[in-house]
């Protein structure tokens, strides 16, 4: 048993759909969760820049005691996680594998879809992985900006979120996609409205609820589960804009985020 808290690390607010499900997963966990808001997005810089960004975020989380880090983020999972694994003698779980996983299982007709930010779309991390556990799959991966900032506007629900929808995923009815991987951790809430564009037939893969059953069995395996059954806290920290975290955090939580800290992270 391992009282320690769990580090979850993203980008920014996005990251908070991962946090549910680990709360949901494991509610007698501590949880130190950081935001890095002051550099959102990710999705449109270099793998340099964007080990660097994780690196320093990792670096404040270990100053808080973690027994290990959730990266709930795709851009950093796409992009940092085997150099942050050589890096770091902590366990760290990353969104890739277990999205692809599951989408490999859920698939009927091999043709698999991934939507996310340009970086993970661009970096093929979900392609390699879904093709190393189905080498005969077709993948058609579609990068959906726009999806980010409609959620962070809480517009998940309206015209202009099923608009945009409708043109971003016209590819992937036209391919005949029969699982899709939402993949960015902002798309979760998107998902009642890409069910609507794609129809019942496509089953949508969430990685947010697959990466929180990974931490669940890495954290057993290596007997750092807290013992604990309920009455574990989440700690907030973000590198800038703590309101606009609380207001929309708290949409995607249905939680009221009381205790939250700015920090600076560019020395780190």
């Amino acid at each position: 048993m391992d009282k320690k808290p769990i580090g979850v690390f993203d980008s920014g607010i996005g990251g908070l759909t991962v946090l549910k499900e680990i709360m949901e997963q494991l509610p007698g966990e501590d949880i130190v969760y950081f935001g890095d808001t002051a550099r959102i997005p990710y999705g449109t810089r270099s793998k340099e820049v964007v080990i660097k960004y994780f690196f320093q975020s990792v670096r404040f989380l270990l100053t808080k005691g973690i027994k290990a880090i959730v990266v709930a983020c795709n851009t950093a999972s796409a992009l940092a996680m085997e150099e942050a694994q050589k890096e770091f003698d902590i366990p760290i779980i990353g969104v890739i594998e277990p999205g692809a996983k599951a989408a490999v299982a859920a698939t009927k007709n091999s043709i698999i879809g991934v939507i996310g930010t340009e970086g993970t779309i661009n970096s093929n991390a979900y392609q390699s992985t879904i093709r190393k556990l189905l080498p005969s799959a077709e993948i058609i991966g579609i990068p959906c900006p726009l999806f980010v900032p409609i959620v962070e506007e809480g517009w998940e629900s309206t015209d202009v979120a099923y608009i945009t929808a409708k043109k971003y995923l016209l590819e992937l009815k036209e391919h005949n996609v029969d699982s899709l991987v939402l993949g960015c951790t902002h798309y979760p809430p998107l998902r009642y409205t890409i069910q609507k564009v794609l129809g019942d037939n496509v089953t949508l893969v969430n990685p947010a609820y697959e990466t929180a059953k990974a931490a669940k069995r890495v954290l057993q395996d290596m007997n750092l589960i807290s013992g604990r059954l309920e009455g574990g806290k989440c700690d907030y920290f973000v590198s800038d804009d703590p309101e606009k975290f609380k207001r929309i955090g708290g949409n995607i939580l249905r939680r009221q985020i009381t205790s939250i800290e700015k920090v600076e992270i560019e020395n780190l």
